[in-house]
């Protein structure tokens, strides 16, 4: 873990009481933040990062997204299970097909996020 050097550590012993107690009364609950711990716990596994950012663009199905990312199905499956669990995809039954896609658009906008600040410095 790196040390905070003495440059960059507060060099007051003065507690900014209102700006504490703004923060600590707009803070979520805990719940709040352990659903979001999970949310990219599960995002940050790079095969359903690949999954989720193929649903962002088209629904898809198991089939499909096996052929797409080079996997078996029976391990795309595996993912996507996981993915419903945490309500990150959404299925469509259509016959004996099952579609997938992204839940909604703040997973979208998750995606969105992360992939824009990955590519950041290669753009810039």
């Amino acid at each position: 873990m790196a040390r905070i050097g003495p440059d960059e550590q507060c060099g007051c012993n003065v507690i900014h009481e209102d700006v504490v107690r703004r923060v600590v009364t707009a803070m979520p609950g805990e719940g709040v933040f352990a659903n979001a711990a999970t949310f990219f716990k599960v995002m940050g596994d790079g095969t359903r990062f690949k999954i989720l950012w193929s649903l962002d663009r088209h629904e898809m199905c198991v089939c499909d997204l096996a052929a797409a990312l080079g996997m078996s199905k029976s391990a795309v499956s595996h993912q996507l299970r996981r993915l419903r669990e945490n309500k990150l995809v959404t299925a469509r039954r259509e016959g004996k097909m099952v579609f997938y896609t992204i839940a909604d658009d703040h997973v979208h906008l998750m995606l969105k996020g992360c992939i824009d600040h990955a590519t950041e410095d290669a753009d810039g």
